[in-house]
């Protein structure tokens, strides 16, 4: 398995895989969504709410604002030592106490932890009137996505084949499938066609320069051809900001590393018996 990057900063990453299986790509996108742990708000304690919404509509605004997440300062807290009662270990605490009229945001909720705060700080959360007014407490946990949408990592996360374009001898440069390619990967140089420099994975596999090409009268095949690459992949990730994207990354092929030894256990095991 090969990965290389040609973007990687603080919320994207686009690179491509190769060397792998379609159902391995599969499992690493799924990964990257639900089984990379994050902070989210579970439990409100809501002592004042005059607002237009229900306690209910509000918690739920709550719980869909992204938190940063350091793993090594917290746990799930079914690892935690507390037996899931709540503690600094696996709980973050926020408060919030706003009065109207104005818009209530995600930096309206302090935490107690500054390195848990909202990933963003100018997330809408309500529009309080005159004399309106919230005051609560929230407690977030860890979790992952598998359980609830608020607790992904990721905002965007999929993949397609890595594109494969073969232009042949038969080309004349007429330039028919240049003028046709929606996504500017062709170009007509010195009598011929060629994949412009860097411009490859742009191709979206629509094929409608194959189609040019035949209706240019070429003959009954095309010149160039379009196909899938089928162990190559072309990833792009969008994190939430709760954690850099390298950490999703990462921590998605831990869980698929750490599956696989255990799956490997299992199966030992069940041959170890069946020996006996």
């Amino acid at each position: 398995m090969e990965i290389a990057f040609s973007r990687l900063d603080e919320r994207v990453a686009k690179f491509t895989l190769s060397g792998v299986s379609t159902s391995f790509a599969n499992t690493f996108r799924r990964a990257m969504i639900s089984e990379v742990p994050t902070l989210a708000i579970e439990d409100i304690r809501i002592y004042d709410n005059t607002s237009v919404l229900f306690d209910e509509m509000l918690a739920h605004r709550l719980g869909l604002i992204p938190l940063r997440t350091d793993l090594k300062r917290y746990k799930p807290r079914s690892e935690c030592s507390c037996e899931g009662v709540g503690c600094p270990i696996c709980t973050a605490t926020y408060t919030l106490s706003v009065e109207g009229p104005r818009t209530v945001y995600s930096n309206d909720l302090i935490p107690q932890d500054p390195d848990a705060a909202p990933a963003e700080e100018k997330i809408p959360i309500i529009d309080l009137a005159r004399d309106q007014k919230v005051v609560l407490e929230a407690y977030a946990i860890v979790g992952t996505g598998k359980e609830h949408a608020k607790w992904q990592a990721t905002t965007a996360c999929g993949y397609k084949n890595y594109p494969e374009i073969i232009i042949d001898e038969r080309c004349d440069g007429c330039g028919m499938c240049v003028d046709e390619c929606p996504r500017g990967v062709l170009e007509a140089e010195q009598g011929k066609v060629r994949v412009i420099e860097g411009r490859q994975e742009f191709c979206s596999l629509c094929r409608l320069c194959e189609r040019a090409c035949l209706a240019g009268g070429i003959g009954a095949e095309a010149a160039i051809h379009i196909d899938a690459a089928p162990n190559r992949f072309i990833f792009v990730v969008e994190g939430d900001g709760s954690m850099p994207v390298r950490e999703i990354i990462e921590r998605a092929l831990q869980y698929i590393q750490k599956s696989s030894d255990d799956l490997a256990d299992v199966m030992n095991e069940i041959t170890g018996e069946g020996t006996e």
